[in-house]
């Protein structure tokens, strides 16, 4: 097996690997998808002490995924954590160089984006399924209280679906975070609510670990994210899949936000149905 230089490719290759891997190994795999910023970072050491191995279980695991070593295998999440680090004006200036100058006007970059927003809700139809549309809708209408979280580029969807869930007079409540305070939040998360969440690479750890908690405890847990590796998957009860471009300086958020509006407007239809075969109150025939 040859040695992968391309991040988004080991990520396959670990994940094509995982279900005949050892316990240990299953728990370094689960942390380097989960938490590759550090993996990329963390010493041999503190990087079996978090996953609660042996040191040399991690170079096992290099060796199971191609590599000759253990710092080998990190020189890629290195890479991928410099390749990503790079603030929007150092990505500009990366675009600039490979685009003609109408194309750096604002026009040019309205149809630009505008563009990229087509294409990808063009494919929207084609990576969602009615059945985990149906299935999302249930458990967002049947809830008893609905959490809502998201952070950095997702918070946006976050955000949407609390306002507009409240706007259907359901409980709902956005997991902010603010102060500080997600861990005391999420201490409302109780078994037979749900929690909607949101998360694209890289993933934010915090909603990983919530999702995870949730499902553990017997929380329904509704994801939105980008692909069949994604961490959220194994702590989803429906979790739906969208693609999204990691190549692309600035990525979209127009499929999310649409999907997130028709679980809404979907979630509207139900209760309306409900409430219209819920029996008339009998009334009386005076004497």
């Amino acid at each position: 097996m040859d040695p992968i230089a391309n991040y988004e490719q080991l990520k396959t290759r670990i994940a094509d690997a995982y279900p005949g891997m050892s316990k240990q190994l299953q728990r370094i795999a689960r942390y380097a998808l989960e938490r590759p910023d550090d993996l990329a970072l963390g010493t041999v050491a503190a990087i079996a002490e978090n996953t609660e191995v042996q040191p040399s279980a991690m170079i096992r695991f290099a060796n199971a995924v191609g590599y000759g070593g253990f710092s080998e295998m990190q020189q890629v999440f290195r890479g991928h954590l410099v390749e990503r680090s790079s603030s929007y004006r150092e990505r500009i200036v990366e675009m600039r160089r490979k685009q003609n100058h109408d194309a750096q006007a604002p026009a040019g970059v309205l149809h630009q984006l505008a563009s990229d927003s087509v294409a990808e809700l063009g494919q929207l139809e084609d990576m969602v399924r009615e059945a985990e549309l149906r299935a999302a809708v249930e458990l967002i209408a049947g809830a008893p209280h609905i959490h809502v979280l998201a952070q950095r580029r997702a918070f946006p969807v976050a955000g949407y679906l609390a306002y507009a869930l409240s706007q259907l007079e359901l409980r709902t409540h956005l997991l902010d975070g603010a102060g500080g305070m997600l861990r005391e939040s999420l201490r409302s998360v109780a078994p037979g609510d749900l929690l909607l969440v949101a998360s694209f690479r890289n993933y934010s750890p915090e909603v990983l670990e919530a999702a995870r908690q949730a499902s553990a405890q017997g929380t329904s847990v509704v994801a939105i994210t980008d692909g069949p590796l994604s961490p959220l998957k194994a702590s989803a009860t429906v979790c739906f899949e969208l693609a999204d471009d990691s190549s692309k300086p600035f990525r979209s958020l127009v499929a999310p936000l649409c999907l997130a509006q028709a679980l809404v407007v979907s979630t509207g239809h139900l209760l309306a149905e409900q409430a219209g075969r819920k029996p008339a109150p009998s009334r009386k025939r005076k004497a």
